[in-house]
């Protein structure tokens, strides 16, 4: 194991030159996801039109598990699996955009992953659309090596074509899903239907080609649709489908509230996280009652929530009335474009503080990685880029908190500095620029952010490693820079031992 970012700049793979291997794992023509590209923009159109004319997941969602039920698919959707009571699984999010970030990750993942028993995949399988054509180049190649089998739950990118691709890949439902009924013309469901984005014709057609890259028996796995429980062990992981605009429909909440009650501890694997830069999302249930109700129920015996869609890594420890305390973790850094962190604000939510409150990358790291980016974009370098020490201590001043990694020589913050900080959305105190903050957050998050797709080192991306024992789980979370020292020994970034008793 290496040092981490935590430790010094050199662990976060800064200041070194040496390429790691995974650069003969990338395809030739690897597809280089650009969400500045109007292209991509309009193929991924049906966020926009579900929130504007109405979302029709559910009912899509429900004539899939319809269909998996007569196929003989378990009406409780759980996954009985044999695994002993000491075993340990892996959590990758946000994966599929196919390009060096997402192949990046893959050997630090086969490393720590080469005695697991399976692994997850938390939300976005396949970038832009979840096109069955994608699946080549954006699951079965990248994890052709891992000896194990892999469940997943879709995110939103997956439902971008009515989850098809999903549905053939992980639930082995190869034909396509009937129609529903016709809208009445004039409706608001009429007008979406018109420029809904649908599976091309002939898409996934060398899907079974592809297949064989992951076709050894110690691979194999089905599950009963896009969501399900998992039984390993001592505890039971319950993975739900959030679809386009982040909430579950009624039917999928009252199976969730079902499988929650059974005794053993519970893990949730969700494609939208419960606790995200710095707030508090629920998830709403369709008919009443959150998703973080569900989980908050001491009979039910959650320990911990992790999420997907946000492509970074966080943790709130949320400690609870009742005394017990809840790891709700943010997932998504398995080969996406990096959200930034350096935007989220000084944390105070629901009890936990800076004290408490993990990330990576580094907030610091997150805005030396910005501000070189746009430099490099702007042609404005000598004004935009900071190096990671300046960026660490303008962050220090702006949220009043002290340097996450041992300092050396610390830096003047000057005007320069702040403006830089605040032209690309630095966070601030609780106290400080409420009139401002928000908007200037959520604006990086759905512009700058996707804009930040780079293919030059380090790629701040990350993946969970989560060791079970019938007392207590060890959730470690790897940090894959694309650097070779921290291939060759991926350093841990954030480590919590989280009791079963």
């Amino acid at each position: 194991m290496s040092e981490s970012s935590r430790d010094t700049a050199e662990g976060a793979g800064w200041g070194v030159s040496e390429r790691g291997e995974y650069l003969r794992l990338v395809p030739r023509q690897a597809e280089k996801i650009s969400w500045l590209n109007p292209r991509h923009l309009w193929a991924a159109r049906n966020g926009v039109l579900a929130s504007w004319f109405g979302d029709p997941t559910g009912e899509v969602r429900a004539r899939w598990a319809a269909r998996r039920s007569a196929a003989g698919a378990p009406a409780d959707r759980v996954i009985r699996r044999d695994d002993p009571d000491r075993f340990s699984f892996l959590v990758v999010g946000d994966t599929g955009e196919g390009g060096e970030p997402q192949y990046a990750v893959v050997p630090g993942l086969l490393k720590e992953g080469l005695d697991t028993a399976f692994a997850v995949l938390a939300s976005d399988v396949v970038y832009p659309v979840g096109a069955a054509g994608d699946y080549g180049p954006k699951f079965f190649r990248p994890y052709q090596d891992y000896q194990a089998p892999v469940y997943a739950i879709p995110g939103n990118h997956d439902w971008y074509e009515d989850l098809a691709g999903f549905m053939r890949v992980f639930c082995d439902d190869t034909g396509p899903l009937p129609a529903g009924p016709k809208p009445r013309p004039l409706t608001r469901a009429w007008l979406r239907s018109l420029v809904w984005h649908r599976p091309r014709p002939g898409d996934g057609e060398h899907l079974d080609e592809a297949r064989k890259l992951r076709s050894s028996p110690a691979q194999q796995a089905v599950q009963p649709g896009p969501y399900w429980a998992i039984d390993a062990g001592p505890v039971r992981i319950v993975g739900i489908d959030t679809g386009l605009l982040g909430t579950i429909d009624a039917e999928q909440g009252a199976w969730l509230r079902e499988v929650s009650r059974d005794p053993r501890p519970k893990i949730l694997v969700t494609g939208s996280p419960l606790y995200v830069d710095g707030e508090h999302h629920p998830c709403p249930i369709e008919g009443g009652g959150t998703v973080d109700d569900v989980v908050r129920d001491p009979a039910h015996r959650y320990v911990a929530a992790i999420g997907g869609d946000i492509h970074n890594y966080q943790r709130y420890p949320v400690r609870l009335d009742d005394g017990r305390t809840l790891q709700y973790v943010v997932a998504g850094g398995g080969g996406a474009f990096t959200h930034a962190t350096h935007t989220i604000p000084r944390v105070d939510v629901a009890g936990v503080t800076e004290a408490d409150f993990r990330c990576y990358p580094l907030r610091g790291d997150s805005l030396a990685f910005y501000s070189a980016l746009y430099g490099r974009r702007t042609r404005l370098r000598r004004f935009f880029s900071l190096t990671e020490a300046e960026a660490a201590a303008v962050i220090a001043e702006r949220l009043g908190i002290g340097p996450t990694r041992a300092p050396g020589a610390p830096a003047r913050v000057t005007r320069r500095m702040r403006l830089v900080a605040g032209l690309l959305g630095t966070g601030r105190r609780p106290d400080r620029g409420k009139r401002f903050r928000l908007p200037v957050r959520k604006a990086y998050q759905s512009l700058f952010s996707p804009g930040s797709a780079t293919y030059s080192p380090p790629f701040f991306k990350s993946f969970l490693r989560v060791d079970v024992t019938p007392e207590a789980l060890r959730l470690r979370c790897f940090a894959a820079t694309g650097q070779r020292a921290q291939e060759v020994a991926p350093p841990v970034e954030d480590e919590v031992t989280v009791p079963l008793t």
